[in-house]
């Protein structure tokens, strides 16, 4: 299958809105970024309609439909019935003058095809062979039987969607024509691959208006008088198929469901044997096509189109003219979607990594996007979900970290909010200021232990503090304090180092060294004072000495 649905870069990280929202969960995660499936893929464009970041984008045709206006053969545009919602006010003749001012060479309603199918479903329940009928008008539905119910492909019927029997019919009117179907469908672009000369190019609605805008060709509210034979208009509602057709086959339970999961509902009842001689009218989309992923991605008014689509419908069917059946038959073959499953054993391994050692563990909370753990666990075998993607796993372990952390660390911590209120203390706190229990002291104003100043000037100036030394003499200890504020989630957190011991053994260094040096400039003082006096000594004696020497020089000279 191409891939019609893919990934742009984006901040597409830890959402997973798009796996809750998959009906089929064909999302693969990697690297923390979404990865579509795309053999399991049954093109919902649910992906496409929920992301919050746009991350997702449909590939677009207009470059094919572009070559092909350049051809010299006739260009035909079908135009899905529920252009008439995506367009408000916009009617069939407004889109044919637009549409040719582009190059096609004329636009009809898809709804004429529709005319064609309709009466082909009504042929099989008169016939009475079937005992349940499906319609086949949704290729999502179709694909979904393929993929994930292949048993229950007897009951879907082997009919040309509208798409592909307007076409059909446009190519038998003008046989060289190419045909462009544009609708609400992403859906419809897979359709138009895999059944070959039929549909030539598929268009969104926003593929389309995106193409008129790039032209500076603007749509016009053109007056057209009430076409009354155009009842099929209904087929985009809900339950628009059962109001186009006679629903006269004898014994027949007539029924429309729409959404993915009441479809995959009634298919399980169905393969249970719990449904019998009905016919069901089967759509994708909640809503039915009024309500597809090009047109939800813009509004979502269910009510206000369905009176749109109303109100444009006429009481008749569209004049066509229809060939045998065999002609709008279509075969529908099992697609493999090759799922490996894991085995109990392994399956309770990758449990027990996501920490669900025990069934009570399995919350089944859906936040990983996956309705079960078990489902989670089984994903994580295919290798499309990652452990990390359980939410109570890592908050668990995020938890047990930090408390780990916190209880085991030597250093203090007081958590307090806005209202200096203590929300937290850990063990060491609780020793340091001689609190017994946690909840002598949660709830209480931090004046009670702590003097509150640095805290409210912390709160008051955004700055914080680190670091700083403060003696707490109530407790008779010094500690190294830092007080910093978390903007986040406002919250005050205190960390305090006790560093009595330092500081005492600082200090009795200090008075030793005080001492030390004391001791020193008082032997010292004692030296010079024994110096002086021996200096003094030595000069008296070098005076005596020296006038003795003198008297005695002088005795010889008067020899």
């Amino acid at each position: 299958m191409s891939t019609f649905l893919t990934l742009k870069k984006s901040n597409c990280k830890n959402c997973y809105k798009c796996i809750r929202h998959c009906p089929v969960k064909s999302i693969r995660f990697s690297a923390n970024q979404a990865h579509i499936v795309d053999n399991e893929c049954i093109l919902c464009g649910q992906c496409f309609v929920v992301c919050p970041q746009d991350a997702k984008q449909i590939v677009s045709g207009v470059e094919k439909a572009k070559v092909l206006l350049q051809s010299k053969v006739p260009v035909i545009a079908s135009i899905a019935p529920s252009f008439i919602a995506n367009y408000e006010g916009i009617g069939i003749e407004s889109l044919r003058r637009a549409l040719k001012k582009l190059g096609f060479f004329d636009v009809e309603e898809t709804a004429i095809g529709a005319t064609i199918v309709k009466n082909e479903y009504d042929k099989i329940l008169k016939e009475g062979y079937s005992d349940i009928l499906i319609s086949s008008c949704c290729h999502s539905v179709n694909l979904l039987i393929q993929k994930y119910f292949p048993n229950e492909l007897k009951y879907l019927a082997n009919v040309m969607s509208p798409m592909q029997a307007h076409c059909t019919d446009i190519k038998k009117r003008y046989p060289n024509a190419k045909t462009i179907f544009v609708g609400p469908c992403v859906a419809k672009k897979d359709e138009g691959e895999r059944y070959d000369d039929i549909v030539d190019c598929v268009l969104t609605f926003e593929e389309l208006s995106d193409w008129l805008k790039e032209e500076n060709i603007t749509l016009e509210n053109v007056v057209e008088e009430k076409n009354e034979n155009s009842k099929t208009r209904l087929f985009p509602t809900s339950g628009g198929i059962l109001k186009t057709m006679a629903c006269d086959a004898e014994g027949y339970n007539c029924m429309a469901i729409d959404g993915v999961e009441n479809c995959i509902s009634a298919l399980k009842d169905i393969e249970n044997g719990k449904i019998s001689k009905c016919f069901i009218e089967m759509s994708a989309c909640v809503g039915s096509c009024i309500s597809g992923p090009i047109i939800e991605k813009k509004h979502c008014s269910h009510i206000k189109d369905y009176i749109l689509v109303n109100n444009y419908a006429g009481k008749n069917d569209f004049e066509v003219q229809e060939e045998d059946s065999v002609f709008y038959q279509k075969n529908f073959a099992p697609i493999n979607v090759n799922k490996m499953l894991p085995s109990e054993y392994e399956i309770s391994q990758i449990l027990r990594q996501m920490g669900k050692t025990k069934k009570s563990d399995e919350l089944n909370c859906g936040s990983c996007g996956y309705n079960t753990c078990r489902e989670k666990a089984i994903a994580i075998y295919q290798g499309k979900a990652e452990i990390s993607m359980c939410l109570p796993y890592l908050k668990e372990k995020a938890e047990s970290f930090s408390d780990c952390i916190v209880s085991n660390t030597p250093n203090g911590l007081i958590v307090l909010n806005e209202q200096c209120e203590v929300q937290q203390v850990n063990d060491a706190a609780k020793k340091m200021l001689h609190i017994r229990n946690d909840s002598d002291i949660l709830g209480d104003q931090i004046v009670r232990i702590l003097d509150p100043v640095p805290f409210l000037k912390v709160l008051e100036t955004r700055v914080n503090l680190k670091n700083e030394k403060v003696y707490l003499a109530e407790y008779n200890k010094y500690v190294e304090q830092s007080i910093i504020y978390d903007s986040n989630y406002h919250l005050l957190i205190c960390l305090m180092r006790d560093v009595t011991e330092e500081v005492v053994a600082k200090n009795k260094k200090e008075t030793i060294s005080k001492q030390t040096v004391e001791i020193a400039d008082k032997v010292v003082d004692k030296q010079m004072r024994i110096v002086q006096e021996i200096a003094s000594l030595l000069g008296e004696t070098a005076a005596e000495t020296k006038i003795a020497l003198t008297k005695l020089k002088e005795s010889i000279k008067d020899e």
